[in-house]
């Protein structure tokens, strides 16, 4: 594949999966609402407190996955590394891997659908799908592949359990940004 092509995937393939997730768990906040186990209610999102953590989660997802395709690009070289290992084709490797658990993603606007079941399930079929997609675009010495996607499963099951142990603690009631920096950070860059 040609190197060109790879930056289409960030403008093409990636911001729309993320803005059309976004969207619409959003509408679902505000819409529906999220069921809170600690408190047994379901709680509805004002406009304004649904921007703010969607901006929120868009940034930190969005953060996770240009480290992530630098970490799996750092490890693809570790693996006695070919040339291969460039930036661009890692973020494929991760954009493509994760498409899954975006997709996955499309049930959070519903109230009674936990968070961690839909990254539970959809890390599962991105751990599957980077199986078969991380050879393909990263091209590895065979003796190489399976460590090389050993590795790059674990650092995409860790990053994006973290990031979703932060929202899902949000929208699970266990935890506020109100009160947070980054809370305040996003409200000065909203002009509130």
């Amino acid at each position: 594949m040609k190197e060109e092509k790879f930056g289409a995937i960030f403008w093409l393939h990636l911001l729309p999966m993320m803005l059309i997730t976004t969207a619409l768990e959003g509408l679902g906040l505000a819409h529906w609402g999220k069921w809170q186990p600690a408190y047994k209610t379901i709680k509805h999102y004002s406009i304004h407190g649904t921007l703010v953590y969607e901006a929120g989660q868009f940034v930190l997802n969005l953060g996770m996955i240009l480290v992530c395709a630098r970490l799996v690009q750092v490890l693809g070289r570790t693996f006695h590394g070919r040339i291969t290992y460039t930036y661009p084709r890692s973020l494929a490797v991760v954009v493509y891997g994760l498409s899954p658990m975006f997709l996955l993603r499309l049930l959070d606007p519903f109230a009674g659908m936990n968070p961690y079941v839909t990254w539970g399930l959809g890390i599962l079929l991105s751990i599957w799908v980077l199986y078969d997609g991380l050879p393909r675009l990263l091209m590895p010495d065979p003796t190489h592949a399976f460590g090389l996607y050993l590795s790059c499963a674990f650092v995409l099951l860790l990053a994006t359990g973290l990031v979703r142990l932060v929202t899902g603690m949000y929208l699970q009631g266990n935890a506020g940004f109100a009160n947070s920096a980054m809370g305040h950070a996003l409200l000065q860059l909203m002009g509130r």
